[in-house]
């Protein structure tokens, strides 16, 4: 079968990656056309129609700004559709153009399944409308999505997270703490505060600075930064050099799991990051600061849905981490929690029982696998013989 697939960002590139490779142990005659990236290039064997570097606009004002590209690959994204004539529509999160290829693929009457699915629990609640619509099938990588979806009339499918096998293997692999220490310069007779300040050149601006200031509140531990793939190691020289005469700490690339695994507690940029350090085992606190920050958040008070906004807490319907955010991250609020979460505490000991809990919430299944199975069967033939 034939299956065409859009993910329009690098966590979607690895998640489709994964479901590509899946849908190959599946479907003995798969074959692939795809918008996204390096990883879905390896996994399918050619590479994307369009990279999803040409997509990933962030915010309304880039959107704006490039109005005009993004009408271009979403015209791309038909004509590629209507030529490689699909037996299926992949869509992997990314909601904002993958709903215009739902309702396109819908209306050539081609099934479209969603997997990752779009975070309407948050906010923009009304695109439910066009997921129950255009959508065959969703699939989801949080629990609590299932039920969100059942109150408003759709049934979705639990299909296990994705991040619980990855942190797995990479923690079966990671290498042994003396090797660790001395292959990325780290003192081998400190403790570690690991400070994961985000992807993007922004993120890092904003959160880098109050991570650090905070954990050089606590001298006997040494502060290490995980480094973003993207994200060239003068960036973190410059935004620490920019604050003040402060030592830049040692930035730890490709293995960003040890790194957590090592440390005795990190301070971790809202996002998928957290659900990874939760897994991992490692007491956090989770931070989001951003420009005009005490004007953002009573702006995203008044449209955002939710009682938390870290992935932690979203699944366990509970405060398992601590959520500093906007304004409230200063590197004061930060370093008072900090220091339980370093030390024999209840704060310390709550959150690490909390991560057993989340274990069991999230299950143990192979997301990809699960997800390719259900797609492959829903596509086989009726046999009428049967």
């Amino acid at each position: 079968m034939k299956y065409f697939i859009i993910a329009g960002e690098a966590s979607g590139d690895f998640h489709a990656s994964q479901l590509i490779l899946a849908l190959r142990e599946a479907d003995n005659d798969a074959s692939f056309r795809f918008f996204g990236g390096d990883k879905m290039q390896l996994a399918a064997g050619e590479p994307p129609i369009v990279h999803f570097k040409h997509m990933a606009y962030m915010g309304f004002v880039e959107v704006i700004k490039h109005l005009k590209e993004i009408m271009s690959i979403l015209s791309i994204a038909k004509k590629s559709i209507k030529e490689f004539k699909p037996d299926a529509v992949i869509l992997i999160d990314y909601p904002s153009f993958n709903l215009k290829i739902a309702k396109y693929a819908h209306s050539k009457g081609i099934p479209v399944y969603y997997y990752i699915s779009p975070k309407v629990w948050a906010w923009k609640e009304y695109r439910v409308k066009d997921i129950k619509k255009y959508v065959t099938k969703l699939y989801s990588i949080f629990p609590f999505e299932k039920q969100f979806f059942a109150h408003r009339g759709y049934d979705i499918m639990y299909t296990g997270n994705p991040s619980v096998n990855e942190v797995d293997d990479a923690l079966a692999n990671i290498p042994s703490r003396v090797d660790f220490y001395k292959d990325n310069n780290i003192y081998s007779d400190k403790p570690i505060i690991a400070l994961l300040p985000g992807s993007r050149h922004k993120e890092i601006d904003n959160n880098l600075p109050e991570m650090l200031k905070a954990a050089l509140q606590f001298p006997e531990y040494q502060p290490v930064i995980a480094g973003a793939p993207s994200v060239d190691s003068k960036l973190y020289t410059k935004v620490i050099k920019t604050e003040g005469s402060y030592a830049v700490p040692p930035v730890v690339y490709d293995n960003t799991f040890a790194l957590l695994k090592y440390a005795d507690a990190a301070l971790v940029t809202s996002g998928t990051a957290t659900l990874e350090t939760a897994l991992v085992g490692t007491p956090q606190i989770a931070c989001y600061r951003m420009s005009g920050s005490i004007w953002i958040y009573r702006i995203l008070s008044g449209i955002i849905n939710v009682k938390y906004v870290t992935l932690p807490n979203l699944i366990a319907d509970t405060r398992l981490i601590p959520e500093l955010l906007l304004h409230n991250c200063t590197a004061q609020k930060i370093s008072g929690i900090l220091g339980p979460l370093l030390e024999n505490s209840p704060q310390r000991d709550q959150q690490i029982e909390g991560y057993k809990m989340l274990r069991k919430l999230l299950g143990t299944n192979n997301s990809a696998r699960v997800t390719a199975l259900d797609i492959v069967n829903l596509l086989k033939p009726v046999d009428a013989n049967e």
